[in-house]
């Protein structure tokens, strides 16, 4: 049976290979960059290491995580240590790409050098803001509205009084569920849809 926890230390591994088999618009993507290991040290590992207090999991009676919420609940705050604290200890094995390389792993590692302070453009009024994926093991049963109607309570606890997130526009499943939850569609650019939730309202 699944139940949902908090994320512990020993889980990190399984959020970097969950963040991996659902990183391709939803899909697996393993062998789609030269290291695996890039996508959950991008997306999920960081959030985890920096705000465990905003990372919950579900788990199976082994306690193995089949699906996770991660969240940052003052965007700004977390992109300037993401900066200077976290991705500067990759900068060898993951070194900036060349001009010309127009490969997905470039454009991603573009992307992680250039988080900083200020480049969100609607974390002014929504602050925080979250990754959530799971495996097709926990799809269907209502565990994403879980961990989604956690960390939003977590963040109104702690006086978080917005959230927003992207998804990338190819991710029909992901847009539909998060229209569902009530999220508000928010002005975005090529190939994605940000939202928004205004966390003081109920």
């Amino acid at each position: 049976m699944l139940h949902l926890r908090r994320v512990r230390p020993g889980d990190v591994a399984a959020l970097a290979d969950i963040c991996l088999r659902t990183a391709d618009h939803g899909a697996d993507a393993t062998g789609l960059l030269d290291d695996d290991e890039i996508w959950g040290a991008v997306f999920a590992v960081p959030y985890a290491q920096r705000h465990p207090e905003f990372a919950f999991v579900v788990a199976d009676d082994d306690e193995q995580p089949h699906g996770y919420v991660v969240a940052a609940p003052d965007t700004d705050d977390f992109e300037a240590w993401f900066r200077d604290a976290w991705w500067p200890r990759f900068a060898d094995r993951w070194p900036q790409p060349a001009a010309d390389d127009t490969s997905r792993q470039a454009g991603i590692l573009r992307y992680a050098y250039a988080r900083r302070p200020g480049a969100a453009p609607h974390a002014a009024r929504y602050p925080a803001h979250l990754h959530i994926d799971l495996l097709p093991s926990a799809q269907g049963h209502g565990w994403g509205r879980r961990l989604m109607q956690r960390v939003f309570d977590e963040l109104r606890a702690a006086g978080v009084p917005g959230l927003h997130l992207g998804a990338s526009a190819r991710n029909t499943g992901a847009l539909a569920f998060y229209d569902r939850l009530g999220l508000e569609r928010l002005p975005s650019g090529p190939g994605g849809q940000d939202f928004g939730i205004d966390l003081t309202v109920r």
